[in-house]
């Protein structure tokens, strides 16, 4: 699984704020915030480019 598929997973099942911190707290430290942070500032992971990432498995 890579990290866009982990990160969008949590925004999914987020119910709250989804940060950088939380998403490391619930994979038990596994990415660190900062790895996370870095990862979402080299490309462009607006609402529209994360709508096409995952709209086909919304939509199954």
């Amino acid at each position: 699984m890579d990290m866009l598929d982990i990160y969008s997973d949590y925004l999914i099942c987020q119910n709250k704020y989804a940060t950088a911190t939380g998403l490391s707290e619930m994979l038990d430290g596994e990415f660190a915030h900062d790895k996370v942070t870095r990862f979402l500032r080299l490309q462009d992971f607006g609402s529209k480019a994360l709508w096409n990432y995952v709209k086909k498995s919304v939509r199954e």
